[in-house]
């Protein structure tokens, strides 16, 4: 793969990061400025992950048939013109359906993207190069909330602009030559067969998984529920637009250093000291919630720790997974990022609506820390790590 060809695939995965980095938080204002309960506007939210999670069994198969370029000419197209599509209606319901549309289309997208970088780089360079393509994420996806002032000025603003900036981008993908992922020369049962594929992947590199699980799970939790949560306990919505973007930011000083300590120390040690930090600054976070720069300051350096555990997660599963189950392995991380992204909306906005006393921050503190326990003392099956 040359230089230019990992670029734009870096380029076109911050499409991704960018419109979920902006739909969260700038819808989830909208609908808390117009009334709609904590609990509606997380199930809401989870509209885009539910689309993941709908497109994952039946991407495998195109993508072995058709190519790499395709899939991803398809799922931007899908991204930019659902965006624009939420400027001419104002509904609770076709919101939903467009972030189910936006959901399918990234995962096109995100899956493309992500396989042909897992396939082009050697275990020397994966930590890299996955933590260059995980920083492009986190790049995109830092810089969505800082559309959420538009608002103010006009609540169809951010979505104009998320989906412009998200057709330029899109438009790269025509310089890139097609290309097929390499299933081997023997197709065997297990290969040609898609459900021994995602049993078989699981075996391997169910633990690997809990971590794209994980980023999910904050990634919602903190850009749906959080917005409310600052609001109803006197944030302002510029004081929120300050903090969210402090996580991304984190992530993406420490994404790349991250990922060359995990290919000289090892995946698996490295998962285990940023999972434990992350859920150490969290629960500092919501100690100290009435400082609104203590929280940006917590939210950086847990960001520093876990804002990278999406690109360790897929580095660590390449690392487990045999190269035919590759594909599906990046499917499961998928799905595995969709569960943890709906869980995330629809038990932050229960806590947040149930337990108004509490701290949403305790909450997303203790899920870290069950990720760490899983990755600690989690088993898989005939796992030979490369470290």
């Amino acid at each position: 793969m040359s230089r230019i060809h990992f670029m734009i695939l870096i380029l076109l995965v911050s499409v991704s990061g960018f419109s979920q980095g902006a739909l969260l938080p700038v819808i989830s204002i909208i609908f808390e400025h117009a009334g709609t309960s904590p609990t509606l506007n997380g199930l809401h939210a989870t509209g885009l992950y539910l689309g993941v999670l709908l497109a994952s069994p039946f991407m495998e198969a195109p993508l072995r048939r058709f190519g790499f370029k395709p899939l991803i000419v398809i799922g931007g197209a899908a991204v930019f013109l659902s965006l624009f599509s939420f400027v001419f209606f104002e509904s609770y319901v076709v919101w939903f359906f467009l972030r189910l549309m936006i959901g399918i289309g990234d995962h096109m997208l995100h899956f493309s993207t992500q396989t042909w970088v897992t396939y082009a780089s050697s275990s020397r360079n994966r930590g890299r190069n996955i933590s260059l393509y995980g920083l492009s994420f986190g790049l995109g996806f830092a810089a969505g909330p800082f559309l959420t002032p538009l608002i103010e000025i006009n609540p169809a603003l951010p979505f104009i602009v998320s989906g412009a900036v998200s057709l330029c981008i899109w438009l790269l993908v025509f310089v890139l030559k097609n290309t097929y992922p390499d299933t081997g020369e023997v197709q065997t049962s297990e290969q040609t067969n898609s459900l021994k594929r995602f049993k078989k992947a699981f075996q391997f590199g169910w633990v690997a998984f809990m971590m794209p699980f994980c980023y999910g799970f904050l990634e919602t939790t903190l850009n749906s529920n959080f917005p409310v949560y600052a609001l109803r306990s006197g944030v302002t919505v510029d004081a929120v637009a300050f903090i969210l973007p402090a996580f991304a930011i984190g992530s993406i000083v420490f994404q790349l250093p991250l990922g060359m300590l995990s290919d000289r120390f090892g995946r698996r040690r490295i998962i285990l000291c940023v999972t434990l930090a992350g859920s150490f600054f969290f629960l500092l976070a919501g100690i100290f919630i009435q400082s609104v720069l203590a929280v940006a300051i917590c939210f950086f350096i847990a960001g520093m720790a876990v804002g990278s555990t999406f690109s360790l997660g897929i580095s660590y599963m390449t690392d487990l997974l045999p190269k035919h189950l590759l594909p599906a392995g990046n499917l499961m991380c998928g799905m595995a990022f969709s569960a943890g992204s709906i869980l995330g909306p629809v038990l932050g906005g229960f806590f947040v609506q149930t337990f108004e006393g509490m701290n949403l921050l305790y909450l997303v503190s203790i899920v870290i820390l069950f990720v760490f326990c899983c990755v600690r003392f989690g088993r898989t099956t005939a796992v030979v790590e490369s470290h």
